[in-house]
């Protein structure tokens, strides 16, 4: 039995539902093959770095479990093959990973314009 994680990247448009029953269905897989669910974390969503698909934004998911590689064998394909899912990573589990989602990001900072009339005093003045 190994530990893992899966990152899901849901479709915005999914319902929520929806999104419940691939949740709900790796869970099913896990404890069928005698594995034990470990926990889900919702991210929430997100901006993507690049467009997949045409969405710009993905609704996050991690998944984390302790199962035999055949299991994540068998999730892995059904994830490639389920209708809403973006994308999708499974890992083995690092000993002390984070599986809390990081903190959004900050808009950016305002930078400071300087008009070109604005250089032109500030010369005059030296």
């Amino acid at each position: 039995m190994n530990e893992y994680e899966v990152m899901l990247l849901l479709d915005p448009d999914l319902p929520e539902e929806r999104s419940n029953e691939v949740i709900q269905r790796i869970r099913t897989s896990v404890e069928e093959a005698g594995g034990t669910w470990d926990g889900h974390e919702p991210w929430g969503r997100r901006r993507l770095a690049y467009e997949i698909d045409h969405h710009p934004e993905a609704i996050y998911h991690l998944v984390l479990f302790t199962a035999p590689p055949e299991t994540l064998a068998e999730i892995t394909r059904v994830l490639k093959i389920t209708d809403g899912v973006i994308r999708h990573g499974a890992y083995r589990r690092v000993e002390g990973g984070h599986t809390k989602a990081p903190a959004p990001l900050p808009p950016p900072a305002a930078t400071a314009v300087r008009s070109a009339s604005a250089d032109d005093t500030d010369e005059a003045a030296e």
